[in-house]
């Protein structure tokens, strides 16, 4: 196997060929209906959860947020693992509800919620994360409204980062949450006659390796629930601290170390008092639990030579899998582990640009790859795919064929 996909986990692989879920590549496919698709692995999916609750505390509630990955199916089996499920639309509130779990186990955030979504879940009993003084305004008149009084929490806009964090979004001024500086007066303010507090939504950062930036920003975020709890007019149910917790796309990342993690919280979670005490305590995880499940599998359908250059042409790309054509926030592009899937290894190597079908050249699945000599018909395989896929991509844009999903 060559050196850009070394560090891949779980990868099973037989007579030359991937499997997952015990299925060959090509009966993966068979099974989605052709190529392009995803595939998830729920041994895998089952495995990441277990494994974390191995190593955490055991009163650490774990929830999903389904942003990572929405497909219901995935959510369904999510579900029947975790504590609680994590939502940022009406849409995926509707597929939390489907998954069963109880609704006083959902959460609500998103930064400019309409007031449809908000009557929809003050209707359906699900916890609503709030992001801002007018929008606490509308649950009041929604709870006189409706007879119901909405399940409220406050997302807190922190005076801190996480830092080495791949998307930063706490610190500064952000669009997400309440300032914690304008927190004191919320509170003191708020009106629990029209509304259940529940607690704080303290959230700061995304897809972090760095276990030494994960527990200062866990300290902090334990010492400013710790003074919020103080001000809080009502015992404070549970604490959500985010999650953060990173996986390895690219050459030289490697696996997040989660003991040092896990023993900080433990120390943490042992170390409250006052109010805080009693308060549970909620580690909210999308990309971690279901990044490395995921598979993207596309076709060649054209090989072809530009000046020195081969290009192996497929049916997929940057309209089903943007963050791996690069377009997701990367600054300078670097590959996903990608390899052939029906011929993983061979002695005879070629240096490919892999592309897809969009009249782009953004349209990329992997640059500059040395791989075993691949023809038409044979089947790329992305790896890291669990996340941020299907529905984090402009599967409209140029209007070519939406991907298809498949839970083995």
């Amino acid at each position: 196997m060559s050196k850009q996909h070394d560090r891949l986990q779980r990868v099973t692989i037989k007579e030359n060929v991937l499997q997952v879920g015990g299925r060959s590549a090509a009966q993966l496919v068979e099974i989605a209906g052709g190529t392009p698709c995803y595939v998830y692995d729920r041994n895998a999916l089952t495995g990441r959860v277990q494994s974390l609750r191995a190593a955490m505390p055991s009163e650490l509630k774990l929830h999903y947020a389904i942003k990572a990955n929405p497909m219901p199916a995935v959510v369904h089996h999510m579900a029947g693992l975790l504590d609680g499920l994590d939502v940022a639309s009406q849409k995926e509130m509707m597929v939390a509800i489907g998954s069963g779990v109880n609704p006083e186990m959902i959460s609500f955030a998103g930064p400019a919620k309409r007031l449809e979504e908000l009557r929809a879940a003050v209707a359906a009993n699900i916890v609503i994360n709030v992001e801002s003084r007018l929008e606490l305004e509308r649950l009041y008149q929604l709870s006189s409204e409706m007879g119901i009084k909405p399940r409220v929490a406050f997302r807190v806009n922190p005076d801190f980062e996480l830092k080495s964090s791949g998307m930063k979004m706490a610190g500064g001024p952000k669009q997400f949450g309440i300032d914690a500086e304008q927190m004191p007066e919320v509170l003191f303010a708020l009106d629990t006659g029209k509304v259940d507090f529940c607690g704080f939504h303290i959230f700061s950062g995304s897809q972090n390796l760095n276990p030494e930036a994960l527990i200062e920003a866990h300290d902090k975020t334990f010492e400013l629930a710790a003074r919020l709890s103080e001000l809080a007019p009502a015992p404070v149910k549970h604490v959500n601290i985010g999650g953060g917790l990173g996986i390895p796309y690219f050459p030289g990342e490697t696996q997040l170390d989660i003991e040092p993690i896990a023993e900080n919280l433990r120390k943490r979670m042992d170390a409250r008092t006052g109010s805080f005490k009693d308060s549970e305590i909620v580690m909210e995880l999308g990309r971690y639990l279901v990044g490395e499940a995921g598979y993207y599998f596309c076709r060649v359908t054209d090989k072809k030579q530009s000046r020195g250059q081969t290009f192996l042409m497929t049916d997929g790309g940057l309209h089903h899998h943007l963050s791996n054509s690069g377009n997701f926030g990367q600054v300078i592009r670097k590959n996903y582990p990608v390899l052939i899937a029906n011929r993983v290894d061979g002695e005879d190597k070629e240096r490919v640009e892999i592309v897809g079908p969009l009249c782009t050249p953004l349209d990329i699945v992997g640059a500059k790859l040395e791989l075993p000599v691949a023809d038409v018909g044979d089947l790329v395989v992305v790896f890291q795919s669990g996340a941020y896929g299907a529905t984090a991509s402009p599967q409209d844009f140029l209007s070519h064929p939406h991907v298809r999903e498949l839970l083995v």
